[in-house]
């Protein structure tokens, strides 16, 4: 199948996510609160449509998305500059590191349940995306520079990953999400610290 007859042949409930998720991340490079309603229907939608594909790390993750888009809506509530725009912080080196091993451990975690438990096509990529993807939205909704750099790596496994499924819309949204979390990155490294 190529590239017209796969995103011709994709599902509305697919492009609607897509949308949601370009207008999220738009959001959230302009560090507004706004990315938070789009974030919601986003992650919704996607569990719904990695269940279908058998990508279980990845529907699970996204109930946990849901979850921190709540407690990250307050916390960008109550940390916004005069301007109204969300302020960022530095997380640290010692702290990114902590946070990397606790990554790779979550990342054994899934990996090893997803293949003993389910029938997951892609255990060990899945619960890659997964893990970093947890360690990134976490310091994403704490205003932490450094999730600029985990969702770049997300992006390039996500890619990957969706492209082989044929989940070609997402693997042009994650293409998307890439570019944009390079622009985020170099956008929120020259913001004024917390």
């Amino acid at each position: 199948m190529n590239f017209i007859e796969q995103m011709v042949g994709s599902t509305l409930i697919e492009y609607v996510a897509v949308t949601c998720g370009l207008l999220n991340v738009y959001f959230i490079i302009k560090r507004s609160i706004w990315n938070y309603l789009f974030g919601f229907v986003m992650v919704i939608l996607y569990a719904k449509i990695f269940y279908d594909y058998r990508l279980y790390s990845d529907s699970l993750l996204q109930v946990f998305f849901f979850f921190t888009q709540v407690y990250g809506f307050f916390y960008w509530v109550n940390h916004k500059a005069p301007d109204g725009k969300v302020l960022i912080a530095d997380l640290g080196k010692k702290s990114f590191v902590l946070g990397m091993l606790s990554t790779t451990v979550l990342w054994l975690l899934i990996s090893v349940l997803m293949r003993l438990y389910t029938d997951a096509t892609h255990p060990n990529w899945d619960s890659a995306i997964a893990a970093l993807s947890v360690t990134a939205q976490i310091l994403l909704m704490r205003r932490h520079i450094e999730s600029w750099y985990l969702w770049i790596m997300v992006d390039l496994l996500a890619i990957g990953l969706f492209i082989v499924k044929d989940l070609t819309p997402t693997a042009v949204l994650y293409a998307v999400f890439l570019i944009l979390a390079i622009i985020g990155l170099l956008q929120w490294r020259v913001v004024p610290r917390d």
